[in-house]
């Protein structure tokens, strides 16, 4: 069945019945729970169901919104989530700037996909009509700047030179049919063919909606290329407004990288890398900062006249090099570290290292308490924590396990609570 919305693609509003409507779900488009409502079925429609690469539209029927519409042989199927009285006659009215930047973009595709086997004989395998760009996949390994250079200064020749688009109809056994270009139809399809010409450039097999003239396009602009599967490249493109859109963004984005910087667009690239060159001689700077402290805090903790059997460290800044660094310099044979780096409450990482027995027994239940995962060899278990706030949790616990292993542990935890040297302890404990 040919639809309205396929032999009238300006078509803004229609008058038409409800035939059926029938309770069912939906599941949204990025998942999640289904939603409840009803699929009901027009005698006829300018809303477009899902096909041919070609997204379905949005609209309404009287004041319910359509979410989704999709084909089911000769039917087009719209879901709402309010019930339609079957008889009843109703008012469809699309959604314009959706349909308007479909047309714009299947159209283009159409050119595209034309011009480039003209061109160079890459042939079109697919397509896909994105929310924010689009894709032709085309049945050769690479793509060249120069033919992407080229294929898209001729699109734009074509639009600039108002070429015709008009749709016809075919008999499904129509010999005709066997000249024009297509992919096949689906198996459940009825009725006549459409076929959508390009005067002078393209016959198509096509069930989509499509502009009047080439110059509704306005421009195409490629983007580039990326690789597909099966030895394939993808050509990415933007038609029409989406090509206005981009422009817009890319403006705005110059401006104010022109205002952080401080210099002109043709300057930016220039002093992003000024930027990047002082930020890595920063971050290589206070890499070495933090080595040179992970020494020092734990050589402080070595010169203490009454060693601690637990010590505890937090920092807001520093990496699993840190922690190791500190581990390394104190003898976790005789003492149980607990270091971590991140979120004071949320994410960060952590680091036990102590009696091999005692690591393998602590690890994985303090990696429990932070909402985390760890592996661990050799007296050390690390990883990943999501919640830093337990913290204190993980402390009660290691001073637990050290008193029912000894009480002179016990004691000698007690006795490291207010240490001489660095500001904050609880015991040996340090918050940096």
């Amino acid at each position: 069945m040919v639809f309205q919305c396929q032999r009238d693609s300006w078509a803004r509003q229609f008058a038409t019945r409800v035939v059926s409507c029938r309770a069912a779900e939906l599941r949204p488009e990025g998942g999640g729970e289904p939603l409840r409502g009803f699929q009901v079925v027009l005698e006829d429609t300018i809303l477009f169901p899902e096909g041919g690469g070609q997204p379905d539209d949005r609209g309404l029927i009287g004041d319910v919104p359509v979410l989704r519409v999709t084909r089911r042989g000769p039917e087009a199927i719209h879901f709402v989530q309010a019930p339609l009285e079957p008889g009843a006659e109703v008012l469809l009215s699309l959604d314009w700037d959706r349909r308007f930047d479909h047309m714009q973009q299947h159209s283009g595709q159409h050119l595209i996909t034309a011009i480039a086997e003209q061109m160079f004989g890459f042939k079109t395998t697919s397509w896909e009509l994105g929310r924010q760009r689009s894709l032709i996949e085309l049945d050769t390994p690479s793509v060249t700047a120069e033919q992407i250079e080229a294929l898209e200064r001729s699109v734009n020749e074509k639009i600039r030179e108002r070429v015709p688009v008009a749709v016809r109809e075919l008999a499904a056994d129509d010999p005709e049919i066997e000249t024009v270009r297509s992919r096949g139809l689906p198996d459940d399809h009825v009725g006549p063919v459409r076929v959508v010409d390009i005067k002078g450039i393209d016959s198509n097999m096509c069930c989509g909606t499509h502009v009047s003239n080439l110059s509704d396009l306005q421009v195409i602009k490629l983007l580039g290329t990326e690789k597909a599967k099966k030895n394939k490249t993808n050509l990415v493109f933007l038609a029409g407004n989406r090509v206005l859109k981009s422009v817009e963004q890319s403006h705005s984005t110059e401006k104010a990288l022109t205002s952080l910087l401080k210099s002109g667009p043709g300057e930016h690239v220039e002093a992003v890398k000024r930027l990047h060159s002082s930020v890595k001689l920063l971050q290589k700077n206070n890499l070495n900062l933090l080595r040179d402290l992970a020494v020092l805090i734990a050589q402080d903790f070595k010169s203490r006249a009454a060693q601690s059997q637990l010590f505890v460290l937090h920092r807001k800044e520093g990496d699993s090099e840190f922690m190791n660094i500190i581990a390394n310099e104190v003898r976790t044979e005789e003492a149980l570290l607990f270091l971590t780096v991140g979120d004071e409450k949320d994410a960060g990482l952590f680091l036990l290292a102590g009696p091999v027995e005692a690591v393998e027994n602590l690890g994985p239940r303090v990696a429990e308490l932070l909402g985390g995962k760890g592996a661990g060899k050799r007296g050390r278990f690390q990883g990943k924590a999501s919640k830093m706030s337990r913290r204190g949790e993980v402390q009660a616990l290691l001073q637990e396990f050290l008193s029912q292993r000894s009480p002179e542990m016990s004691e000698s935890v007690l006795q490291s609570r207010a240490p001489p040297c660095l500001a904050a302890a609880a015991p040996a404990a340090l918050s940096e």
